[in-house]
């Protein structure tokens, strides 16, 4: 596939929704965002879309709640899911999140793409592990992005991403890993340039030969 780039500073809010019922219809492309509550989501969000506020981050982590919709174009959105993994969330409200985010992993047709971002000090954590080999198993590809870059070393950054990387290779499957930091901007390039990829494939004709495009 040939290196497209998408302006995703265009992105806009555009719905909240509690489940896959109330999301916009199943058609075109999203890109989804996952990761623990603490994963700093929300800022990579707003730093990849060159926006302050896109994203609304909280001092509070496990604050979203719902199912957040980003279009940048017609037919191109950015889906900011439920954090998991916070342990200070009541039971009840947890399990509502977790369904949500599990019925939408499943179910949503128009989902191209998952970006997984975790703590680089903290990285593939269970939960974390077990999203990223249901993605592989579902054939979807996956964007690991090791947010926080900035609190290590570069040499430190460096090695935690090489030890992700052999982890995760062993499930096989097209699972790409970076450094990210908000605060310096490290890794937003090379993520910019995958989303932007797996958006590209709404504008390429399709391949009725089923000769391999790779």
């Amino acid at each position: 596939m040939s290196d497209h780039t998408i302006n995703l500073n265009k992105a806009h809010f555009t719905i909240s929704a509690p489940d896959i019922r109330k999301l916009p219809n199943d058609d075109g492309i999203e890109v989804a965002f996952a990761g623990r509550s603490n994963a700093g989501k929300s800022s990579a969000l707003n730093t990849l879309t060159r926006q302050k506020s896109l994203a609304r981050t909280s001092k509070t982590p496990g604050r979203t709640q719902l199912i957040n919709v980003f279009e940048i174009e017609e037919g191109k959105r950015l889906v900011d899911l439920p954090g998991y993994g916070f342990a200070k969330v009541p039971l009840e409200m947890k399990k509502k999140w977790q369904k949500a985010l599990g019925e939408y992993l499943e179910k949503r047709e128009s989902l191209q793409g998952l970006v997984v971002l975790m703590d680089i000090r903290h990285p593939l954590k269970d939960l974390d592990h077990q999203l990223i080999e249901w993605a592989v198993d579902s054939e979807l590809p996956v964007l690991a992005l090791l947010t926080k870059a900035d609190k290590l070393s570069q040499g430190k950054a460096s090695a935690e991403v090489l030890n992700v990387k052999k982890k995760l290779k062993q499930l096989g499957g097209d699972v790409k890993v970076y450094a990210f930091s908000s605060l310096k901007r490290t890794g937003v390039d090379q993520a910019t340039q995958v989303i932007s990829n797996w958006f590209a494939t709404l504008d390429e004709p399709a391949d009725d030969n089923g000769a391999d495009t790779e």
